[in-house]
């Protein structure tokens, strides 16, 4: 036990003090108060031993005994209790020895209360714990049972939703089915509507046509004595277009709105008020047409006379134009058709280069024929007049595949070094393209000429096999950009030599001559900016490798041959308007003369050779050469 434990360590320290080991000695008894006083000090009041104040010794012959005779007292003797009777408490007198039992038993007291209380302490402490754990356990049980209780509620809630969701979808799902009740009933109606108004617009259109056939019947009679009838008859026309306009919407599967309808019979007004109108002036001009009579032949004689002088006009103009047709040639040069002949040859020989790259069976070969192709063509037809910062690194992707490099298309790596062949293929594809590009895209939209000009010279620079391709193309597509007007060999068609000459011949027939013109105009401009332009982020120093020279030789070509209606004009007007700047920085006075020959000599040939349908070119070429004489 606790209390026991401590007096054995109280036991123990006084046997280890200097002041505790006592010597017995038999004068003990005799001098028991000398004992008694020098013993009692070893315990304090409290009954804790405290030490031995040595009392003055006592004669001589007492000591020699004590110390050979009598060994310590073990410490386990003065404990009471053992067995063993503590030999202090036979020396010391019976108050004292009393009170140091009553001090004993306090002190055991004492212990015991300790022991007990901090037992009882213990138990409380693991009570505490107990407690401290059924709480622990408790708050446990109800936060679970809370979050049960919440899981619940919100399953609840969220059937709840789901419920007021149905119930509102169930809602707009009818309103659905009503509005497309209401929007049936609608059409319906609209249908009905509708071709209410065209049975409308049909009567409409009948009798619109109705009035212009009287109008057109009684023209023919009264248009030699009615000067103005023509503005009756082009009025008519107009009205009949606006109702015409009016019911090929409808032919297109719609129903004529009312603000058709409106149009429609305002037309019909218009056509009333302006047959009544030409009958008011057909009554007038009945009035007039006795004092034309009388006039009548003095107009034919003034008329005669006229037209004579007009013959005697021609007869002069032909004769002139007889002498300026002496000396011009009818076909290009030999130097410009040999160097013409040896890019076809060119060409030709590219072709065969990758033959059988072009006329492959194998599946992988073609698939790798069809992504080089792709590589090539796409990036050219990415160019346009807004392409700006791009044409670098479309001109770099063009410059890595004629390398051998590989690029990225359509998500894949694709090299022209994967065949033997596929730089050549590449080439021509490339060349080709810039050429339709030209035919297409310059055509449409003339600003485009530039941008594609200056990434085929930058590839031109760098590749002059590219640059051979591309006139070899133009000269096929655009015979009159070497310039050459192929002349009609014996034994070929008409639509092989329409071929020949730029035009295109289909199935349906040869495309119109507008269509012809625009794209020969658009080959030119892209010609016409080629000549003038160098790759600006490029390093090479020199002359351009088809520089403004070759435009020179060009127009000069052009002026020493004969002109071909509708062709000359419009090919001169935009070789002109593209690079006609440039050419006269470059030549500056000669260039000035050439353009007064142009206006001065060539012009007039090429008004002799045009008819009176042709003469939208002429107007914008003469109109172009009158700005540029007064500038100088």
């Amino acid at each position: 036990m606790p209390a026991e434990s401590l007096r054995w360590s109280t036991l123990e320290a006084l046997k280890n003090s200097p002041k505790g080991r006592l010597k017995y000695s038999p004068d003990w008894l005799e001098k028991g108060e000398f004992c008694v006083s020098s013993c009692s000090a070893l315990f304090s009041s409290t009954g804790r031993f405290v030490g031995v104040q040595h009392a003055p010794q006592p004669p001589c012959h007492f000591r020699p005994h004590i110390d050979q005779t009598q060994p310590p007292v073990p410490a386990e003797a003065l404990l009471p209790g053992r067995g063993i009777e503590c030999p202090v408490f036979g020396i010391l007198s019976r108050p004292l020895q009393a009170e140091l039992r009553q001090r004993q038993e306090l002190q055991e007291k004492l212990v015991a209360a300790v022991a007990s209380r901090e037992f009882e302490q213990l138990k409380r402490f693991e009570e505490l714990m107990e407690l401290k754990q059924r709480q622990e356990y408790q708050s446990m049980r109800d936060m679970m049972e809370k979050e049960a209780q919440e899981s619940i509620g919100r399953q609840e809630k969220l059937k709840e939703e789901q419920r007021h969701r149905a119930k509102i979808l169930n809602l707009r799902l009818r309103e659905v089915e009503q509005q497309r009740l209401r929007e049936a009933e609608l059409e319906r109606q609209r249908q009905a509507e509708g071709r209410e108004r065209l049975r409308a617009l049909n009567a409409v259109q009948e009798e619109v046509l109705q009035l212009n056939q009287l109008l057109e019947a009684s023209t023919p009679n009264q248009a030699s004595h009615v000067l103005d009838m023509t503005s009756y008859s082009t009025r008519a026309n107009q009205l009949c277009s606006q109702v015409s306009e009016v019911v090929r919407t409808t032919a297109e599967g719609n129903f004529p709105s009312v603000e058709d309808m409106v149009v429609a019979e305002r037309a019909l007004q218009d056509m009333r008020l302006l047959i009544r109108a030409m009958q008011e002036e057909a009554a007038r001009a009945q009035e007039r047409r006795r004092r034309e009579e009388e006039e009548e032949a003095r107009r034919k004689q003034a008329e005669l006379q006229a037209k004579q002088e007009e013959q005697k006009k021609s007869a002069e103009r032909s004769a002139k134009e007889k002498i300026r047709k002496q000396g011009l040639q009818t076909k290009a040069e030999d130097s410009t058709l040999k160097w013409h002949q040896e890019l076809q040859d060119f060409a030709d020989k590219c072709t065969l280069s990758f033959e059988e790259l072009n006329n492959t069976k194998d599946l992988q070969t073609k698939k790798l024929k069809m992504e080089l192709q792709k590589a090539a063509t796409i990036p050219v037809s990415q160019i346009s007049s807004i392409s700006g910062s791009k044409l670098k690194e479309i001109f770099d992707k063009i410059d890595k595949l004629l390398c051998g490099r590989p690029v990225q298309s359509g998500g894949k790596s694709v090299s022209a070094s994967h065949h033997p062949s596929g730089l050549d293929f590449v080439s021509y594809k490339l060349a080709e393209k810039f050429v339709k590009q030209g035919e297409e895209e310059v055509a449409s939209h003339h600003e485009a000429a530039f941008p594609i000009a200056v990434v085929a010279v930058g590839l031109w620079e760098l590749h002059p096999k590219v640059g051979d391709l591309i006139l070899a193309h133009l000269h096929r597509k655009c015979p009159y950009s070497v310039p050459h007007y192929p002349p009609m060999k014996d034994g070929t068609s008409i639509e092989e030599y329409q071929r020949i000459l730029g035009y295109r011949v289909e199935d349906s027939g040869v495309e119109v001559q507008d269509s012809f013109l625009k794209r020969m105009s658009g080959m030119i401009r892209l010609y016409a900016a080629i000549i003038q332009l160098r790759w600006p982020h490029g390093n090479r120093q020199g002359e351009s490798p088809h520089g403004l020279n070759h435009g020179w030789r060009w127009l000069a070509q052009m002026l020493n041959m004969e002109p071909l209606a509708d062709v000359t004009a419009t090919l001169l007007f935009d070789f002109l308007e593209v690079c006609g700047h440039a050419l006269m920085k470059q030549y500056q006075g000669q260039f000035w003369k050439l353009i007064f020959l142009i206006k001065e000599d060539y012009f007039p040939r090429i008004e002799a050779v045009t008819s009176s349908g042709q003469m939208g070119s002429v107007m914008r070429l003469k109109q172009f050469l009158e700005v540029r004489a007064k500038s100088c």
